[in-house]
């Protein structure tokens, strides 16, 4: 199973779920350079938790870690490396059932706003479910935050 995020500026996220819940998290720059990031890698990160409703839904609390975080992790440079044409290099995000978003990345630099895209891999509490997992892209203040799921 896998999902793939991709930059404009050439750089390419690709999930991997394999046997035994070994998640890894591949970051591929334009030279083909690539970072392999496993669960564990993710889950060293700072996590972040937020309730929020889904669909129209009572609250469920998500946790998991900012995409800011993760790309960091992975070489992705914010802040002051973000002027001129890096504020024009943005995210692709493409679940395994084919739906597909793009977020800015200065969307994901808190030098640029206040929001928190996340990467959610745990629901109250427990793992993602088969059909929403192992990870899932959740952004709590959009109307429709749900650009990924796992499946």
């Amino acid at each position: 199973m896998k999902r793939s995020f991709l930059f404009s500026a050439a750089l390419a996220l690709v999930f991997t779920s394999a046997v035994l819940q070994c998640q890894q998290l591949t970051v591929q720059n334009g030279s083909g350079k690539q970072a392999l990031l496993s669960r564990a890698d993710l889950e060293a990160l700072p996590h972040v938790k937020v309730a929020t409703a889904e669909h129209s839904s009572a609250p469920v609390n998500f946790e998991g870690v900012t995409l800011k975080s993760v790309l960091e992790k992975a070489g992705v440079r914010f802040g002051e490396s973000m002027k001129g044409k890096g504020l024009t290099n943005c995210l692709l995000i493409e679940a395994a059932d084919g739906y597909r978003a793009v977020i800015a990345l200065p969307e994901l630099d808190p030098a640029f706003t206040d929001k928190q895209t996340l990467l959610v891999f745990l629901r109250d509490g427990k793992p993602l479910g088969e059909n929403e997992g192992p990870y899932r892209v959740v952004i709590p203040d959009e109307k429709e935050w749900r650009y990924g799921s796992g499946r």
